[in-house]
């Protein structure tokens, strides 16, 4: 019942209500909320990252809501890679869906965050695990979290802080596509050199 209630006062007044009367603690309350969204899923990333933005303005909101995101996923991720060997995650790891998952994440563990990243909404939390289970490589995993989550919040942050200009000229949707499709190509070829430098410096 508590829980119930917990999750019905998750409306966008009473949220923008409690950003404005504990902005003067600065940023704490933005990125404290993007972060607990790793730690309670049904906290709604969209209204989230839209009242920063409409709140604390575009680019410090932007900042609020990346910082926020990222670090409550880095902190998921460290905590299950650290604790991977324990017996329940590793009977909660056969389960079909997330050993489907972690097979993935194995196959294609860089597309499969940055992409996924790019949602602001879905069961990011269990992403977050089958990497730390799947024992994707801290530098790929924050590399592809920072940049899918980057794009993903510039684009909420931007429609958050001026939903009108949406409406009024839909086409410039086109514009946050190519920006999404461009950035995967950029961090992949970012990953790329790394992992070039990284086979190089082992056969040297």
């Amino acid at each position: 019942m508590y829980a119930l209630n917990a999750i019905s006062w998750l409306t966008e007044e009473n949220l923008r209500d409690m950003l404005e009367r504990y902005r003067s603690l600065g940023p704490f309350p933005g990125i404290a909320l993007t972060f607990m969204k790793s730690f309670v899923p049904p906290l709604p990333t969209l209204l989230i990252v839209g009242l920063n933005a409409a709140v604390y303005g575009l680019w410090l909101g932007f900042l609020y809501s990346w910082a926020g995101l990222v670090a409550g996923c880095l902190a998921t991720f460290l905590i299950i890679r650290k604790i991977a060997s324990q017996r329940f995650l590793r009977k909660w790891a056969q389960r079909p869906k997330v050993a489907r998952a972690m097979e993935w994440v194995r196959r294609s563990g860089f597309s499969f965050v940055f992409l996924l990243s790019l949602f602001p909404v879905g069961p990011f939390v269990i992403i977050n695990m089958a990497a730390g289970l799947a024992g994707m490589r801290l530098r790929s995993y924050l590399l592809a979290l920072a940049a899918g989550k980057a794009v993903m919040v510039f684009a909420v942050s931007n429609i958050g802080n001026d939903a009108g200009r949406f409406i009024r000229n839909p086409v410039e949707m086109i514009y946050v596509v190519l920006f999404v499709l461009l950035s995967l190509w950029g961090v992949k070829s970012i990953e790329g050199y790394f992992s070039r430098l990284t086979r190089s410096g082992g056969s040297s």
